[in-house]
């Protein structure tokens, strides 16, 4: 388009003005407005900044006005805009990259199995962020990979026993966590199971260790045989190895234990003095694995003792803020997913984050640790069995509502009794004096035994015996063949219910098994809390183990 063209098609259009007026293609095309610039590079060779005035001789001004907004603004954004708007980019491009890092590293950190072995479910998954929560923690004997130095493979079988078994319970609330263990040494019986790993089937099997569920058809036939027994349905589990125990100890900085005497333990290896020590890495897995550490050196104190580790570690993050602070958080995370095996549905990152975030602001006074009640089994004195009815009762509680700060069932005329009632003697037709009954002292306290024996003789019964037991936890009455009557009276005297009496085969007469909870009075003292007696401790508890005399 000639200039002569250019000038008059700009005149019809009333965009072009000459003289003092200005020149404005804001009307135009892309084609024109081009063309416009051609022109203007034509009459100007030495093309002033674009957007400013263009200056013709005797013609006056052209001023291309429909981009002198911006560009002027360009002109008069400060150099620190620029800087700040760089650093915010970069600032974001980091974290993203960070944050998709950690994300990645997590996620093929974990190691996922099958939750259930083929038993039934009724109950629909759920929502991890918001409903009550039931998931199975298991601490593996396996001695594969970095476990080597803690034995030979040999010494676990197939995918490895249970060494922990605890059922983690959260509330839907949050307001409420029940931690609730069951002894390696409980005997139950195990469901049929199938390995989702190799398909093989697994017939079922009676009146065996609990440890075991998992050894041949893996962690869900441990979930199934829990399912079974408390009749709940497990939500989530989690499985660790020794090495995890060991990480998490040194990640955290050591979790604080109390002995009441120094202990040397050369199985386990732990060693401590009596008070309170901080143990991590190697002596934090001993303390946890002792069995002849604490108390009668069987499988309870060993809980009691994980329970307080547990306890004291609760404290410790809440303390510190951890689980608040996102770097710790990672780091934690970091650890326990290198040495953790979890199912399906908790195998990702935002789930586990989900689940940290529910349990951060939870009151250490509201997480109740709980072992389930238990006495010698009829079939191996030295292996335990449920306390029934105390365990059904605590198991249909538990079915019921995560909160055991709520009236007792036993006064609750909807819910099944926590204990039987109060053993009631009539009056005997028998002579005292002749019925032999021994007084096992088990309290722990030197002499409790002839105090005890004491209240027997001045009771009537005289022909006594006194020997000295390994520490237990509660009192029990134990009766042979044909004297479940003199037991009943007993029982009665110390104000124990029918379910702390039980006959057993191998006792002559009757035998009181005095625990720590008599260890002063005259009868034993009642549970220290109001939730049926079932919560050994909370994790605002501090406690300090009973060293094992003979360990």
């Amino acid at each position: 388009m000639s200039d002569a063209r250019l000038m008059r098609a700009g005149a019809q259009h009333g965009g072009l003005g000459w003289g003092s007026q200005q020149l404005s293609v804001s009307w135009a095309g892309p084609k024109v407005r081009g063309e416009v610039a051609a022109l203007l590079g034509r009459h100007d060779k030495t093309r002033p900044e674009s957007g400013a005035p263009v200056s013709y001789p005797g013609q006056g001004t052209l001023v291309d006005s429909a981009h002198i907004p911006q560009r002027q603004r360009r002109r008069q954004r400060p150099r620190w805009v620029k800087i700040t708007g760089i650093t915010v980019a970069a600032l974001l491009l980091g974290c993203l990259a960070f944050g998709g890092y950690w994300v990645w590293r997590l996620q093929t950190n974990i190691t996922t199995s099958a939750l259930g072995a083929g038993g039934p479910r009724t109950e629909g998954p759920v929502d991890d962020s918001k409903d009550r929560l039931q998931i199975l923690v298991l601490g593996s004997d396996t001695r594969s990979g970095k476990n080597g130095q803690y034995g030979t493979p040999d010494q676990s079988s197939g995918y490895g026993q249970s060494d922990v078994m605890m059922l983690l319970d959260i509330s839907a609330d949050n307001n409420h966590v029940n931690v609730i263990s069951f002894p390696r040494d409980l005997l139950v019986d195990v469901p049929a199971c199938k390995d989702a790993a190799t398909h093989q089937q697994h017939d079922p099997r009676q009146n065996v260790m609990i440890n075991s569920a998992m050894a041949d058809a893996g962690i869900g036939c441990a979930v199934d045989t829990v399912n079974r027994l408390t009749g709940m349905e497990v939500d989530h589990f989690m499985m660790a190895d020794f090495n995890a125990v060991k990480e998490l100890s040194n990640t955290v900085g050591g979790v604080d234990v109390c002995v009441s005497a120094a202990v040397v333990d050369p199985e386990s290896g732990l060693r401590l003095p009596k008070g309170t020590s901080q143990v991590q890495g190697d002596q934090a897995l001993a303390f946890l694995r002792t069995r002849h550490a604490f108390a009668d050196g069987g499988d309870l104190g060993r809980i009691k003792a994980q329970q307080s580790f547990l306890a004291s570690l609760t404290r410790k993050l809440k303390a510190d803020g951890t689980l608040g602070n996102p770097q710790k958080v990672l780091a934690i995370a970091d650890t326990v997913t290198k040495n953790l095996t979890v199912d399906g549905g908790l195998a990702s990152v935002p789930t586990m984050l989900t689940l940290a975030d529910r349990l951060k602001n939870i009151d250490p006074a509201k997480v109740n640790f709980i072992t389930v009640p238990t006495v010698p089994a009829a079939s191996d004195p030295n292996r335990l069995g449920l306390d029934e009815p105390a365990a059904g009762n605590l198991f249909a509680r538990l079915q019921r509502s995560a909160d055991l700060s709520q009236p007792s069932p036993a006064t609750d005329p909807a819910a099944p009794s926590t204990d039987a009632p109060t053993a009631v003697a009539a009056t005997p037709d028998y002579d005292k004096s002749l019925q032999p009954v021994t007084v096992a002292d088990g309290t722990n306290v030197p002499g409790r035994g002839n105090e005890i024996g004491a209240l027997m003789t001045g009771a009537g019964f005289t022909k006594l015996a006194l020997i000295q037991a390994q520490p237990r936890a509660q009192t029990m009455v134990y009766y042979g063949p044909g004297f479940a009557d003199v037991a009943a009276d007993v029982a009665s005297m110390f104000g124990l219910p029918a379910a702390s009496v039980q006959q057993d085969a191998g006792v002559q007469g009757v035998q009181l098994y005095a625990g720590e909870d008599f260890t002063t009075g005259a009868k034993p003292a009642p549970p220290a809390r109001a939730a049926g007696g079932v919560v050994a401790q909370t994790a605002n508890d501090q406690t300090c183990q009973t060293a094992n005399p003979g360990g």
